[in-house]
């Protein structure tokens, strides 16, 4: 398979950049061809503005959904924004990779998912209508590719479960899974989290790199997180809210979104 790894780290000796190396030499032993976007190396403008959009004039209001448009539509994307897409067309496989930082991505990863995802390119594709909501949540330009991530995380995994002060990773997780890489119509596979990520000794990091090894060779076959398809008939049209009857009244908001029957199954084949 082709994959595309996104790293987002400014320091290439850290843990991170080790367990890059880690899933590249994996990946590549596998057989899989890897091309990688250094965002901190490449340099990569995080932050949208004018420049972004060449068409627009300098004097004009800047409506970024608008101007995103109008600039895909004429193929008048930045160089460096068109070459990531190119990326992402090319790629069977999707991995971004970050440390955890004040619970989401770090601020130059977010920036390449707002340049990057154009609109006509990973939204505001598809028909709108009454029996249909766009091609987004399971449908979209990047369906039928995979994605996941790859994370790291100074606390221990204790604190990201159910109970624990952080709040369980899956829903700290499920803005990016479910709204970044879900919508556009990625299978989002489960992520990988090494914790503890500022106290990992030899053993410890050995332990986690063994880990990250397994997960890349399976990276073609694990199941993907069970959600709903958006368009599948689990949610009314045009409210968007889940089917009554559907889902458990007693789980926790993030876990309406998954199909059961396809979670009980995921699980039981792990």
């Amino acid at each position: 398979m082709k994959i595309l790894l996104v790293f987002a780290h400014p320091e290439s000796r850290s843990l991170n950049g080790a367990l890059r190396d880690v899933a590249i030499e994996e990946l590549t032993a596998q057989g899989h061809e890897v091309r990688v976007s250094d965002l901190y190396a490449d340099g990569w403008k995080s932050e949208v503005g004018h420049a972004d959009f060449p068409l627009l004039p300098p004097d004009a209001r800047l409506v970024p959904v608008a101007a995103s448009k109008t600039a895909f539509e004429a193929g008048a994307l930045t160089e460096d924004v068109k070459a990531e897409i190119e990326k992402l067309l090319w790629a069977d496989v999707l991995i971004l990779q970050f440390p955890l930082w004040w619970f989401s991505m770090p601020a130059i990863l977010k920036g390449w998912v707002d340049r990057v995802f154009a609109y006509g390119f990973a939204y505001g594709v598809g028909e709108h209508s009454d029996k249909r909501w766009g091609d987004r949540y399971g449908e979209g330009s990047l369906a039928g590719k995979r994605a996941m991530l790859i994370v790291t995380a100074g606390g221990w995994e204790e604190h990201y479960s159910a109970r624990g002060v952080n709040g369980p990773i899956d829903d700290l997780l499920f803005p990016i899974n479910h709204g970044i890489l879900y919508y556009p119509g990625y299978d989002v596979l489960p992520p990988f989290v090494a914790y503890r990520a500022d106290r990992l000794d030899e053993a410890g990091f050995t332990e986690v790199a063994e880990g990250l090894r397994e997960r890349m060779r399976t990276i073609g076959t694990v199941s993907p997180i069970p959600y709903r398809q958006q368009n599948g008939g689990d949610y009314l049209i045009p409210s968007m809210q889940l089917r009554p009857g559907l889902g458990d009244p007693a789980a926790p908001s993030f876990a309406l979104h998954l199909n059961e029957t396809r979670e009980a199954l995921r699980q039981a084949g792990e």
